[in-house]
Order: structure tokens, then sequence, then C-alpha cells
């Protein structure tokens, strides 16, 4: 619900507003008095039970009732019928006096709290926990003295316009606040997709797309109607909806229903031309093909593609994958307490595993095909990455010494690991993939040829007794290095 953001204990705590000029001194309120010249005299006076202030040289000074706005002037005008010359007088309201008010109505939990008299509505609404989400009102909200209303509050007019009408609370005053009134949901391309309440039984959209602020690109607004058992749509262009009457429990969904003029590719790597490309919707690589300008180093042949939405699917097939990992371990059985107390173990290591995976960002990268390249269609906010020719391999993983060695032509593996030191667990059991330039991943034995630019990746060794957790934590470790480029282990 819009306004529910307000009640998170940023009010409870704070002191009333710095200088409210129509705040009324009342007794019991604490003063600052200074005075300087051919008089001195500095000191806190709180107002008596007889609404006076006494000042010594002075006498007793009648400051009840005066606002704020007018407390240094009325004070100084009764110094100057003593010192009429060569006195200067400061006076301000130092600390308003403590009052309890009771808040009721539809609210988290109604009682009886304390604060002082220059507190703002806010405040003792949070003191109070805030506005029942579920049952109360934003916009109704009243402020009681007695049988007298001294306040009608509408909170919305404080979050979107920065309106908050300031009150004088005492002792006693009730704050009420009314159960809800019509409601109507807002979803899709707006900057405020929430609920919101309105205090009338029906509302135009051009008011309601006001509060909700549709984000610049939005052409269009679905009106879902659910009255008893029936349920309707409509459909409407914003521009010519704008008097369209939304009623209470509607849902309102604002889309962009028109597709883009143009895209905007980025071509980074190995080349001469530009960064940025911009190209019509539908595009193709065949016309950025066209105007990269490849330089002595760049590698054309090894394109790489990352795209933001295959990086959000990765993304979604991971957690996937650590979901059904977290299910078999937590559902796993044991024979004897010995092989319980194993599993417990073994659980709380594979539960922080879980949780550290679930922190990879895969890169969304596309692996090409050389054969239908020119054809691949482009998305907006598409990164080409054109490789720089190298005479290095990268070795990382399972070994002694992580590094990258120098490419031999016909050096296989087995190779390229003796120089980082070998394995570090089992190579009988080690699992290889092989990462080409243009993001090819390949199983690979030790054997294996590599080529120029290529990438060694020796994951860990799982040891479980359960297949299934092997299975997954494997499944899981493939994926990771595929999509992130990083060995991953427990």
């Amino acid at each position: 619900m819009f306004g529910a953001q307000l009640f998170n204990g940023s009010f409870r705590g704070a002191l009333g507003p710095g200088f409210n000029p129509d705040y009324r001194i009342s007794v019991g309120d604490r003063l600052q008095i200074r005075m300087w010249g051919a008089y001195n005299f500095e000191g806190t006076l709180a107002v008596d039970p007889q609404g006076n202030i006494f000042i010594p040289n002075i006498g007793p000074l009648s400051v009840a009732g005066i606002s704020n706005g007018q407390l240094n002037d009325n004070v100084t005008s009764n110094v100057r019928r003593v010192y009429r010359n060569n006195v200067n007088v400061y006076a301000a309201l130092d600390a308003a006096q403590p009052v309890k008010v009771f808040v009721t109505g539809y609210i988290r939990q109604p009682g009886l709290y304390g604060g002082v008299a220059s507190d703002s509505l806010l405040s003792y609404l949070d003191k109070a926990g805030g506005v029942d989400p579920l049952r109360g009102s934003y916009v109704d909200i009243t402020v009681k003295r007695g049988t007298q209303i001294r306040l009608q509050a509408n909170l919305y007019d404080f979050l979107l316009k920065g309106t908050m009408q300031l009150v004088q609370f005492a002792d006693g005053d009730v704050i009420v606040v009314a159960p809800r009134k019509h409601t109507f949901s807002v979803t899709g391309d707006v900057f405020n997709a929430y609920d919101f309440e309105f205090d009338q039984p029906t509302l135009t959209l051009a008011r309601a797309l006001e509060v909700a602020h549709a984000k610049p690109g939005a052409t269009h607004v679905s009106i879902i109607r659910q009255q008893g058992s029936q349920r309707r749509s409509e459909y409407y262009s914003i521009n010519q909806a704008q008097d369209a009457v939304l009623q209470d429990g509607d849902i309102l969904n604002v889309t962009t229903d028109r597709y883009a003029g143009t895209i905007q590719v980025r071509v980074e790597g190995a080349h001469s031309g530009e960064h940025a490309i911009v190209l019509p919707y539908g595009a193709t690589m065949k016309e950025v093909l066209t105007q990269i300008k490849a330089n002595s180093m760049s590698r054309i042949d090894a394109l790489q593609l990352y795209r933001k939405s295959v990086a959000t699917r990765q993304k979604e097939m991971l957690n996937v994958s650590l979901d059904k990992l977290q299910e078999a371990t937590l559902g796993a059985r044991s024979a004897t307490a010995e092989e319980a107390s194993l599993r417990t173990k073994e659980a709380e290591l594979i539960g922080k595993f879980i949780e550290r995976a679930r922190n990879i960002q895969p890169k969304g990268q596309v692996i090409l095909n050389a054969k239908n390249l020119e054809g691949t269609l482009l998305e907006d906010g598409d990164i080409i990455q054109i490789p720089e020719k190298t005479s290095l391999v990268m070795i990382h993983g399972e070994v002694l010494f992580p590094n990258a060695v120098n490419w031999q032509s016909g050096n296989d593996i087995d190779g390229y690991i003796k120089q980082v030191g070998g394995y570090s667990q089992d190579p009988d059991k080690a699992r290889i993939i092989v990462m080409r330039q243009n993001g090819e991943s390949i199983p690979a034995k030790s054997s294996t040829i590599v080529g120029a630019g290529d990438e060694i990746m020796v994951l860990p060794n799982i040891d479980s007794k359960n297949i299934e957790i092997t299975r997954g934590i494997t499944q899981i470790l493939y994926q990771i290095a595929v999509a992130a480029k990083v060995v991953f282990g427990l």
C-alpha cells in the first residue's frame, strides 16, 4: 500500500519541528532567554502554572498563549519597560511541554503515547506502529480534542506534495485513523507501482496516473474491473482515456505497446572503430560487421556476444538447480545416528555453498555459430567483444599454481597442467573444461589439444555418499563455469 513506507521508525524518535511559528506557548514549555549589554542574563526558564516566566531583576512575564513567532518580540517589549536602553534580548522555545496522546482506530498498536506538544502527527502514528496496512486509511486521519476536530489529515498530501499541516498537541488529544476508503492497484511502467487509496467513489485515470507517475515511454493502460463475481478488462491509449473512470478494486496496468525505432550495441575489445553503434530495430550482426574497424590484433573469427536477457535466464536456471540441490540435501535420510551426524555437517557445508553460489552473476554470453553469424539478430544493450590475439593459455581451478603459460603448438592439456605444478586433487577423477575464445565450452580429457587463447578449467571433485547430491553439485559447477567463467567449489 502506498504510504506504508512512512512507518519504519524514522519519525518516532525524532524531535518536533524546529520552529513552528503558530505554536502557542503552554504551561510546562521551557524557554531559552539571553540578555546582554547593560544587564547580562542567560538561562532556561519553565512556564509556570500561571503561564509566566520569572526573569531576575525583571519579574514575571506572561507568555502563555503567545505564538512562537511572536515570543521574542513580546519578551523584548516587556524587558524594555525596565531596561529602556543598551539591553539586547533573545528569547526562543527550547523544549515544548511533555504530553500524552491517544492513538486509536485502524492502527497497528492503539494506545496512549508520550511526546511533546510540538511533535508531528507522523511521530505519534509511527510510535503506534503506523496505519494498519490492510484495514487503515492513509487519507482520513482526524485529530480531536474532546468533541472538537482540530485537524483532518491526508498523508498522501505529504508523500506527493510535501505538505504537512502542523498541529499543537495537548494532554488527552486523540488521533483517530479511519477505516480504509476505496483502493485501486497500479502495475507496469510506472514509478509508483503500489496499491493506492482514494476518498471518493470514483477517480479519473488522469488522477490515478498522476499519483502513480507513469514512465515517459508508457502508451497504453488496461483496466481490470472486478465487481462481485464478474471480471472484465478494458484497454485504452493513455492519451485517449484521461477521463476514464476507476472504481473501488480496479487494477490498472500501464504498458509500453510500441517497438523501439532503433537499438544501441557496444563494440569492445581489439578494434579501432567506434564503441557505440546505433542500428534499426531488428538489425543483425551483418550490419555491425560492416562497421567494425579491425586492427592487426583483432580476432573477428572469435566474436563474443553478451546479452542481458541471457544473463537473466542463466541466473534463473542456476537458482532452479540450487533449489533442487537444497531440497535433496534437506530430504536425505540417515540409517544410523553416526550417519545422521555426518549428513548434518555435510548439509551445513552444502548450505554455505548454495548461499555463495546464489551470489554468482552469469555473464550472459551467447555462443555464436560461424555458419550463420551474419544472421544473428541483435537486441538493445548487446555487447560485442572482439578478442585480442594472444599466445597464452590460462589454467585455473584445481591445480597447484593457477597461471597463464605460453602456448605451444601441439601441446595437450596434460602438458600445460604439468607446467603449473600438476593437479591439486586425484587426476583420474578430474573434470576439465576448455573455453575457446569465442565462448565455446568443451568437456576435455588430459590428451585434448589446446589452441592459443584457450582457457583450461579444472573443476573440483565432489565427495558425497548421496548420488543425487553429487549429481546436483556437479551440474551446478558446470553451470557456473560456463555461465560465469569461474571455477567454484565447496
